[in-house]
């Protein structure tokens, strides 16, 4: 478990050819996320905003119990995507 607010990398490797294991490990990063907290999921360039995918996935796996917040895309290339517990 995640006790303090800290960011989920899931932009390199195969997380750029594989939007399903972003996904998946974006929920994993929520779980492991105690409540009070939140982790910045960074994801791929290669998939645009995750406003455009992954935020109604979180809203619809975790309906009201997060809150989510774009925050921008990084000088890496990737976005991040902040929800807090």
């Amino acid at each position: 478990m995640e006790y303090k607010d800290w960011s989920a990398s899931l932009e390199h490797e195969e997380y750029a050819e594989n939007r399903d294991l972003v996904i998946r490990h974006a929920f994993e990063a929520i779980d492991e996320t105690v409540e009070g907290c939140y982790v910045n999921l960074v994801t791929p360039d290669v998939f645009g905003n995750p406003e455009s995918y992954l935020s109604l996935m979180i809203h619809d796996k975790y309906g009201d119990t997060v809150e989510m917040k774009y925050i921008d895309q990084c000088g890496c290339g990737g976005y991040v995507l902040r929800v807090y517990k």
